[in-house]
């Protein structure tokens, strides 16, 4: 199991340590804009606030047993600044509280407005009430400097970290952003 999030070593590699650092930066940007506190002023808004009528995570349109193809939800933060896109080959509603995704593709951006991590999922299962987004199956997480990939996954979309469990392989792809990273 490897949480993204955690401070502490889970397997006791590097690799390890890496990726906890890099998501923290990513969970503390998160954090501090949920406080209040913004980053620059001249920041890009993909619309000041999601009107009722409107597809996002809170707000999908679809009838319990209904399944839509082609779905693309935006997630808003509570300052109406884009933080994800959610693009489904199929997206079904389960009950009231789920709706379930087939070949589900994430793209997070960072405060900034800028692409950030790119989630893939075969299949999945969004709780709308908690907000995280689960899945049984192989998963991918991809980022510029690295990619990772586990049997399971559990993200939570709010605070946009996750856990994946099992069979956790990854590959860094760009080593000079982490040696960079060492002298600060």
């Amino acid at each position: 199991m490897l949480l993204f999030r955690s401070g502490r070593f889970t397997h006791g590699s590097w690799f390890v340590w890496l990726l906890s650092i890099f998501l923290s930066i990513s969970a503390a940007q998160v954090f501090a804009q949920s406080k209040g506190h913004k980053g620059k002023q001249d920041r890009a808004t993909a619309t000041s606030a999601v009107s009722p009528g409107e597809q996002s995570l809170t707000n999908i349109p679809l009838p319990i047993g209904h399944e839509a193809k082609g779905v693309v939800l935006p997630d808003f933060d509570s300052e109406g600044h884009l933080r994800g896109r959610f693009e489904a080959g199929t997206a079904h509603r389960i009950d009231q509280e789920h709706v379930g995704f087939q070949h589900l593709k994430i793209t997070t951006y960072t405060p900034e407005s800028q692409p950030d991590l790119k989630i893939d999922m075969h299949t999945s299962v969004l709780d709308l009430k908690t907000r995280i987004l689960s899945s049984q199956e192989r998963t991918t997480i991809a980022r510029a400097d690295f990619n990772i990939a586990g049997d399971s996954v559990q993200f939570d979309t709010n605070t946009r970290t996750g856990r994946l469990i099992g069979n956790v392989k990854m590959v860094i792809t760009d080593q000079s952003r982490l040696k960079g990273q060492g002298n600060e």
